[in-house]
């Protein structure tokens, strides 16, 4: 069992490590991933208007050239009135002419919406472009003040990892139980699930552990547990004792 324990206790110091070392980053890995995620966004953003603008130009075109049919057709059916045999053939034709004036000045306030959609568009694509610009300066920086820390600390890193590796497997070998004890209990603890008695009271929240209790701790004949904060409490002697256990 005390094996167990170190074995835990070894774990749990590692971790720390490892959380030490990603506290050096701060809060630039966060940073970088929003910041990442914003630009994802921008770039959505940019697209949707390039598609509003190439729209908007598009039934434009497509209204313009209706018109300057309509345009064609109004004249023709004026000169054919001067042609017309009846009044019902004139007429015919004066509605005709009436519905396409009509038609046309439609198509006329339709493209001058358009084109204001397409103006505004474009306004609003150059003032999302210069902020996206600024994103990505902030980013670079961003980046290049993360990776100067990472490979500060890369090695070291990359050690622990791998010591966790050969703990974990170790663990899991001869009692998966415990790690999943461990793993349940540390993300609810600040990241520390497997702590020592300091002068009488958990090392985790500094609660009084009593005098009884600190002997069955120290006998290491099972896992206990704090009352207070449930992490596991372990002996002075087991905490010696997990240098040993890597």
């Amino acid at each position: 069992m005390k094996e167990r324990l170190s074995r835990l206790y070894a774990l749990q110091k590692v971790d720390s490590s490892l959380n030490e070392l990603q506290e050096m980053k701060g809060d630039l890995p966060e940073t970088v991933k929003s910041l990442e995620s914003r630009l994802g966004e921008m770039g959505a953003a940019v697209k949707a208007l390039d598609e509003t603008i190439t729209g908007a130009l598009i039934e434009r075109d497509r209204s313009d050239l209706e018109a300057a049919e309509l345009r064609e057709k109004i004249e023709r059916d004026k000169d054919r009135q001067y042609h017309v045999r009846s009044n019902r053939e004139y007429d015919a034709l004066t509605k005709e002419i009436d519905e396409a004036v009509a038609r046309s000045s439609e198509l006329e306030k339709a493209m001058d919406t358009l084109a204001d959609k397409a103006r505004l568009a474009r306004e609003d694509k150059e003032k999302l472009e210069e902020q996206r610009r600024e994103v990505e300066t902030e980013l670079m920086e961003r980046r290049k003040e993360l990776e100067l820390i990472s490979k500060s600390t890369e090695e070291e890193e990359l050690n622990l990892q791998h010591e966790r590796e050969k703990l974990v497997h170790r663990i899991k070998r001869e009692r998966e139980e415990d790690l999943r004890e461990y793993e349940r209990i540390r993300p609810a603890k600040g990241g520390v699930a497997v702590v020592p008695i300091r002068r009488g009271a958990c090392a985790g929240c500094y609660s009084a552990v009593p005098p009884q209790r600190i002997l069955e701790i120290r006998a290491s004949e099972r896992m206990y547990s704090c009352e207070h904060c449930g992490r596991i409490l372990i002996s002075d002697e087991v905490a010696e004792n997990s240098a040993d256990v890597r």
